[in-house]
C-alpha cells in the first residue's frame, strides 16, 4: 500500500467521520455541508476524467452541470405540478423518482457531451477552452430567456425526490445516499484509468503521433472520455438540484465550471481522490472564512496560487509524491 492510497483512505474515512459526528452532536447544517462536499466532489470527478486522464482543460463543464441539474427540476415540477411534460404524439410525464431523474440527467449530458465534444475536439489548448466555455456561456443564456422553467428566477422543487427504501427527506439518509453515489464513480473512475482504454487515453494526452502508429485514433479516445466526464457531471447537477431543491441558470454560469476545476487542481489533476479533497477544502473555507469577510475568495485565490505555484500535484501530490496513482 503506497502513500497516496493511505492518503485516499484516511480522506473517505474523515468523509464518513464527520457527518456521524455531526448526527451525534445533532447539528444538521455540518450535514448538509458534508452532503454539498460530495456533490460538487462528484461533478470534479467528472472533469478529472477529462482533465486528468485526457489532458481536456475544459470551461464549459456546467453545461453538464446545469443540463443535470434542469433535467431534475423539469421532470420534478412537472411531477408536483401534475402536468405532462408531452402529449402528442406520446404521453410523457414528470416524475419524482431519483433513479428515473438520474438516468434522463445522465444520459441528456451525455448526448450534449458529444455534440460538443465532436465540435470542439477538433481544437486544441486555448481555442477548446474558448469553445467549451462558449457552449456553456450559450446553454446560460438559453436558460435565462426560458420563462417556462423561471427564466432568470430558476425554479423551486417543493419536495425533495425520493429514493426506494429511503427517507430523503431526512439530512443523513440523503447524505449517505450521495456517499454511495460518490464512491461508486470513485471506484469506476480507477477501473477507468486502469483499464487499456484509459492508458491509450493518458498515452494521447502525452505523445500522439506514436500513438497513431499503433493505429489508435486520439481523437475518438478524447471524445468517449467527454461524454463520460460529461455524463458524470450531470449526474452531480441533478443531486446538487436535489439538494437545494432548486435550479438556476447560474448552474450554467462560468463561475460554476471555475468552481469545478479548482476543485481539481487544489486536490491534484489526475489524482483519484484530488477533487475530494479540493472540494472539501473549497467549502471549509467558504464556511469558515465566508463568516469573517465577504471577500473570502481573496484567501481562496492566494491558496490556489501557491498551489500552481509551488505544488503542482495539489494537496495530495504534494502528501503523497509526484507519482499518480488510481488505487
Amino acid at each position: 500500500m503506497n502513500r497516496e492510497t493511505i492518503i485516499n483512505l484516511l480522506i473517505a474515512l474523515g468523509l464518513i467521520a464527520v457527518p456521524l459526528w455531526a448526527i451525534w452532536a445533532d447539528e444538521p447544517f455540518i450535514i448538509t455541508l458534508a452532503t454539498k462536499v460530495a456533490i460538487l466532489a462528484l461533478a470534479g470527478v467528472g472533469l478529472n476524467i477529462a482533465l486528468g486522464l485526457g489532458g481536456l482543460v475544459s470551461f464549459g463543464h456546467a453545461a453538464f452541470f446545469g443540463i443535470g441539474g434542469y433535467a431534475m427540476g423539469i421532470l420534478a415540477s412537472h411531477a408536483q405540478n401534475y402536468t405532462p411534460m408531452m402529449e402528442w404524439p406520446l404521453l410523457i410525464e414528470g416524475t419524482k423518482s431519483m433513479p428515473v431523474i438520474w438516468l434522463v440527467a445522465v444520459l441528456a449530458s451525455a448526448l450534449a457531451a458529444l455534440l460538443i465534444g465532436v465540435l470542439s475536439l477538433r481544437t486544441s489548448g486555448v481555442y477548446f477552452i474558448m469553445i467549451t466555455l462558449a457552449f456553456g456561456q450559450m446553454l446560460y443564456y438559453f436558460a435565462i430567456s426560458w420563462p417556462a422553467y423561471g427564466g432568470e428566477d430558476g425554479l423551486s422543487i417543493y419536495v425533495r425526490n425520493g429514493f426506494p427504501g429511503l427517507n430523503t427527506l431526512d439530512p443523513a439518509q440523503f447524505l449517505a445516499l450521495c456517499y454511495a453515489v460518490l464512491f461508486v464513480v470513485l471506484f469506476l473512475s480507477s477501473r477507468l484509468a486502469k483499464s487499456a482504454f484509459g492508458l491509450a487515453l493518458s498515452g494521447a494526452r502525452q505523445n500522439e503521433d506514436r500513438l497513431r502508429t499503433v493505429g489508435i485514433e486520439p481523437f475518438r479516445l478524447r471524445l468517449v472520455a467527454f461524454v463520460i466526464s460529461g455524463a458524470v457531471t450531470g449526474l452531480a447537477g441533478a443531486l446538487y438540484a436535489d439538494l437545494n431543491r432548486f435550479v438556476s441558470p447560474t448552474m450554467f454560469s462560468w463561475h460554476m465550471s471555475g468552481e469545478i476545476m479548482v476543485f481539481v487542481i487544489l486536490g491534484g489533476v489526475a489524482r483519484l481522490f484530488g477533487p475530494v479533497a479540493g472540494a472539501a477544502l473549497f467549502i471549509v473555507m467558504e464556511h469558515l472564512l465566508g463568516g469573517i469577510s465577504e471577500y473570502w475568495q481573496v484567501f481562496l485565490g492566494l491558496t490556489l496560487l501557491g498551489v500552481v505555484l509551488f505544488a503542482r500535484g495539489g494537496l495530495i501530490g504534494t502528501l503523497a509524491g509526484r507519482k499518480v496513482t488510481h488505487d
